[in-house]
């Protein structure tokens, strides 16, 4: 049985299937988006079809592992997420806030997170509370293993945001189509996001990492996992994070329909990654990243961690010219 997919170069695109004898090339295509493309068409399951098209066995160890997803054209790749979706997720954001703002009533984060666990998890067919919602960037902005997670030279802080992320096409009807789940490192600047709220958005202005996997299927109900930072080889902040519906105060159902509701973001043919937030920050515990850290982020299922290094660009911002 087939539980993911990869992405990999060794000296051409590849898609591997992870099965039980090991990775094993599928034919007939180079990419993950082919592959989901010819399943949507002919209706039959993104598992089921590769099932179909097993080849030689792949040593995932020495080609390059990509991205579980991307698309010929970045713009047609769109990069979202959604904050304050999990339990716990809250005490954080409601500190850093609480602090900026030295007031003892309840913050606009945790009055948001509260909407969520009130009604985030609604009945099949009504409408839930809709979540906190930002948008990251195209298909350009995502790292694959081993890539750094680079932050723009005019960043207060570059920390980690461990997360689920959903993968999605849209099919020619315009309707999206789950095609799997990705581990990832949503990545944020916090001490942006500290200096006021509606600074939320500038702080995801950043890249994004991906594991190498697709999960394919159903998420499970709870993901158990563990996010680290290395420094000069040494562990210097660990902690385990939860994930899936059963540690989440949404529903996945609940954050795909609040994401898709606009047509604007079901374009066909387009590639959606959602990530559906996260509990665990170092920056909580007033931990300070610094270039040249590595990020690992590991969780069952997934078999292959997310693992980057930080950096810091040199980019110059220009000025802006009038013709």
């Amino acid at each position: 049985m087939i539980a993911s997919l990869v992405q990999f170069d060794d000296g051409a695109r590849g898609v591997a299937a992870m099965t039980s004898d090991g990775a094993r090339r599928v034919i007939g295509v180079s990419t993950v988006l082919e592959l989901a493309e010819l399943a949507v068409q002919s209706e039959i399951g993104l598992a089921a079809l590769a099932e179909t098209r097993l080849g030689d066995p792949v040593d995932l160890a020495s080609v390059r592992l990509l991205v579980p997803i991307d698309h010929a054209d970045d713009a047609h790749l769109v990069v979202t997420g959604t904050g304050l979706t999990h339990l716990g997720s809250a005490e954080g954001r409601d500190q850093m806030h609480r602090k900026a703002a030295e007031n003892p009533d309840p913050t606009d984060s945790m009055k948001m997170f509260l909407m969520g666990v009130d009604g985030g998890k609604p009945e099949a067919g009504t409408e839930g509370v809709q979540p906190e919602w930002f948008y990251k960037g195209d298909g350009a902005i995502l790292a694959a293993q081993g890539e750094p997670l680079t932050m723009p030279s005019f960043a207060l802080d570059g920390g980690e945001e461990p997360e689920i992320a959903g993968i999605y096409l849209i099919d020619a009807n315009g309707a999206p189509v789950r095609i799997g789940f990705a581990l990832g490192n949503e990545f944020s600047d916090h001490i942006t996001e500290r200096g006021n709220y509606l600074w939320l958005a500038h702080s995801k202005l950043r890249p994004a990492a991906l594991g190498p996997e697709l999960l394919l299927g159903d998420l499970p109900a709870d993901v158990r996992g563990t996010s680290r930072v290395v420094r000069d080889g040494a562990t210097v902040w660990e902690k385990p994070f939860l994930s899936g519906e059963a540690n989440m105060s949404h529903s996945i159902a609940n954050l795909e329909h609040h994401h898709f509701k606009y047509a604007g973001f079901r374009r066909p043919g387009d590639v959606h990654v959602h990530f559906f937030g996260t509990a665990t920050l170092s920056f909580s515990e007033g931990f300070q990243t610094q270039p040249g850290d590595v990020f690992e982020i590991e969780a069952a299922p997934f078999t292959m961690p997310v693992r980057n290094p930080l950096a810091v660009g040199d980019d110059a911002v220009p000025q802006v010219r009038s013709l």
